[in-house]
């Protein structure tokens, strides 16, 4: 019966953390609904689908990423090589806070209204950082 309540309480967790209900939404008006797929592809491919020329600023085998700016607004795309490379990138870079969109090796950090915008053309799931209280 302690596995099965693990599980439920693991189950609970992860639904809260994935809809975002651990952190107060700046607005009060309902997530918008996810694009069909999530986009995948180069840093260029997913760019192009998010209506963006990107200006890159980092180009390594383990990290691209790029600047963009669009109608929407400005926002950091960034593409990795690994799943591990990314988890590592997204937690350091939350403790700044900020607004993630997360898709398969490829994350967009931007304002939440950016964001917002982008989840519709690239789909993914939403993160939010953690803001620290300056000290």
């Amino acid at each position: 019966m302690r596995t099965e309540a693990r599980v439920v309480i693991g189950a609970v967790v992860a639904a809260v953390v994935l809809t975002g209900c651990t952190s107060p939404s700046p607005s009060p008006s309902p997530s918008p609904a996810p694009a069909t797929e999530t986009a995948s592809g180069t840093l260029e491919q997913l760019a192009a689908r998010a209506a963006c020329h990107p200006v890159v600023s980092t180009d390594s085998a383990e990290l691209r990423q790029a600047n963009c700016t669009t109608a929407d607004g400005r926002y950091v795309l960034a593409t990795f090589a690994t799943d591990r490379g990314q988890r590592e990138w997204i937690n350091e870079a939350k403790d700044y806070g900020g607004v993630y969109l997360v898709g398969r090796k490829w994350v967009a950090v931007g304002a939440q209204a950016v964001v917002t915008a982008l989840h519709g053309r690239l789909g993914g799931s939403v993160e939010t950082g953690t803001v620290h209280s300056g000290h």
